[in-house]
């Protein structure tokens, strides 16, 4: 006597294609949204970037009013990170060096996401060796989850059991381009060579 297989249950060789399927359309819809256009809110795209009250490196809050009508670099990290972020801020600095006048008007900022140890002064200190030109942000942790909600950020910390003060941040490494009126414009991977950004930056600034 056979056995009976019912006719609606799927084969392996059709559920394996129904799952790449899916796996492709994933990744399709997270690079669209990267990469999504300037459209205005309420277009059904999810945007990057938006609404923040956080404290500069002299200590003075900021919003993002305060950054309106200057295209904006913006880089989330930390002033204890080993390696990811001063390498991806001297990346940036040496890009901006060389596009010289063509990014006068950029202001280059690095969000701070661990507030617990990223103070003002500690910030002021950190950015100024990337140039004068830095701004430095933190705040409550609070303000910070806020912001990086509206970026799209992930931060989380890696406890230290053998010394908790030594701890690490785990964190998206993306750095954002905002334009002028404080819409995204184009995000930059982590290990682009300075020459590479310098040239993706200039024809960014040219397109917005």
């Amino acid at each position: 006597m056979q056995n009976f297989k019912p006719s609606f249950l799927p084969s392996p060789r059709r559920v394996f294609f129904a799952i790449t399927i899916m796996i492709v359309a994933a990744i399709v819809g997270v690079i669209a949204w990267i990469e999504a256009p300037n459209l205005p809110r309420g277009s059904g795209v999810a945007l990057v970037g938006g609404h923040f009250e956080m404290l500069n490196q002299d200590g003075v809050k900021v919003t993002e009013k305060d950054f309106a009508g200057k295209p904006m670099l913006m880089f989330f990290g930390y002033t204890y990170c080993p390696d990811v972020c001063p390498t991806e801020l001297q990346v940036m600095a040496a890009a901006l060096d060389q596009l010289g006048d063509v990014a006068k008007d950029v202001q280059p900022v690095f969000i701070s996401i661990d507030p617990e140890r990223d103070t003002p002064e500690v910030l002021k200190s950190y950015v100024a060796s990337f140039g004068p030109r830095w701004t430095g942000l933190t705040g409550t942790p609070e303000q910070l989850a806020v912001m990086a909600k509206e970026w799209h950020v992930y931060y989380e910390k890696r406890e230290n059991k053998d010394s908790p003060k030594d701890y690490l941040m785990d964190h998206s490494s993306f750095v954002f381009l905002m334009g002028p009126d404080g819409r995204f414009m184009k995000h930059f991977n982590y290990t682009t060579d300075p020459k590479a950004f310098a040239d993706a930056l200039s024809a960014a600034l040219k397109e917005g």
